[in-house]
């Protein structure tokens, strides 16, 4: 959430940076309903003002026996009785107006984000690893069911874009989130947790998911939501809260299934696993004070690659562009794993420092050491660790054998035991 104080002081720059995003210029909007409600906030100040200074004077009249003054300050403090809640009722509407307008408005780009409108834009930075050469590589819909991947079960008990996973392929997607899970706790120092995964609305709004992203959401006959990442529950851990600066960094991570509704994804991604109702990743939350979240997102993101680099999947690093970037994000990485099935690069991962927009949403400060009154907001980032299902299908792709099994790789091995998945 942005901070209607930086709007009026510098309106340019904040209607450059929504520029930068795409987006039409606000900012006289916002200052003019500010500034409207501010005079109406005076104004309830000075009417409650006057109403104490003529309800004293009405007993010094009295006492003075000045009927005539009396009856004056009395008719005075009644219209101002009446008018107050009048002021502050047109106060709150223009307040509600205004969160509701600011609650809508992305978070503005780093300095360092580079300009463009789509993933066409961004820039890699980073490349990792030689695609193997393989014969007449195969996408994973077309010989995984073969190894225990079974759409057609799930689809009769829960629709499309869900999956069913049986035997060795099961054991194998479960090595994986093991792995991931101790990767990061045992050698990233990440704390693990295990969250809910149902939440109620204020933990979407502080993580920005809500209002903006409600369709792609999946909501509870009891008003609560089922978490589309582990980021809702992690980042919300510091929601309300006023930490010491000596606590942090915090890092946390989990392993939990997400829920998505893909309600802008018709027609993309409708065979296999990338692109499911239900899927499990291992998430990365960190909250840092305010001037280490550049840094952490350079950890953060090198946490994630280095479960690519063990399980020896190439990849690239991508520095996105200010059109592509997510809601909450100030600078975003995203992992892109080589898929030889597809002949091209998918997104694995996105990493992502907010700087402090979920902060202000969850009111989560800190207080700087050595400042024993002030606090500031803290900052957030979070990214996968990484998402089980799509590892999963760069597994398959990447270590698919012209016989349909599949080699798996050395790390998982103590995790799956399995060296291999074969043909039923």
């Amino acid at each position: 959430m942005h901070d209607i104080r930086l709007i009026r002081d510098d309106p340019t720059a904040f209607d450059a940076g929504l520029a930068r995003r795409g987006l039409p210029a606000q900012a006289d909007t916002l200052v003019a309903l500010d500034a409207d409600r501010r005079q109406l906030q005076t104004a309830l100040q000075t009417a409650q003002t006057r109403r104490n200074e003529a309800s004293k004077a009405i007993g010094a009249a009295k006492a003075a026996r000045d009927e005539a003054t009396a009856a004056a300050l009395m008719e005075e403090v009644a219209s101002l009785k009446l008018r107050m809640p009048e002021l502050d009722a047109e106060a709150a509407a223009i307040g509600t107006d205004l969160d509701t307008r600011l609650a809508a408005i992305p978070n503005l780009p780093a300095a360092d984000v580079p300009p463009g409108a789509d993933e066409d834009d961004n820039v890699e930075v980073k490349r990792w690893g030689t695609p193997r050469t393989i014969d007449a590589p195969r996408e994973h819909p077309d010989f995984a069911p073969a190894l225990g991947l079974d759409f057609e079960a799930a689809a009769a008990m829960s629709g499309a874009r869900f999956a069913v996973l049986r035997g060795q392929m099961a054991r194998l997607n479960r090595a994986l989130g093991q792995y991931m899970l101790d990767r990061q706790t045992e050698s990233n120092g990440y704390t693990e947790i295990a969250p809910p995964l149902l939440v109620r609305s204020e933990a979407l709004f502080g993580t920005s998911q809500l209002p903006k992203f409600a369709d792609d959401l999946f909501r509870t006959t009891d008003d609560r939501w089922l978490i589309p990442t582990a980021e809702v529950s992690l980042t919300n851990l510091v929601r309300e809260s006023i930490l010491d600066e000596a606590a942090l960094p915090l890092r946390y991570t989990a392993l939990t299934p997400c829920f998505r509704s893909e309600a802008g994804a018709a027609g993309r991604d409708t065979r296999g696993l990338i692109r499911q109702h239900q899927f499990e990743k291992v998430e990365l939350v960190s909250i840092v004070a305010a001037d280490h979240g550049a840094a952490e997102l350079e950890r953060m993101t090198e946490a994630a690659e280095s479960i690519l680099e063990a399980l020896e999947l190439p990849y690239r690093r991508m520095l996105l562009c200010a059109g592509d970037m997510g809601f909450a994000a100030a600078r975003t990485y995203d992992l892109e794993v080589w898929l030889p099935g597809q002949n091209r690069y998918r997104e694995i991962s996105s990493c992502s420092w907010c700087g402090d927009f979920q902060a202000r949403r969850m009111a989560a400060r800190y207080r700087p050491t050595g400042d024993a009154k002030g606090t500031r907001f803290v900052h957030t980032l979070n990214g996968s660790g990484l998402a089980v299902g799509r590892t999963l299908v760069a597994v398959l792709e990447n270590y698919q054998q012209p016989d349909g099994s599949v080699i798996v790789p050395d790390v998982l091995r103590p995790y799956a035991k399995l060296d291999r998945l074969d043909p039923a």
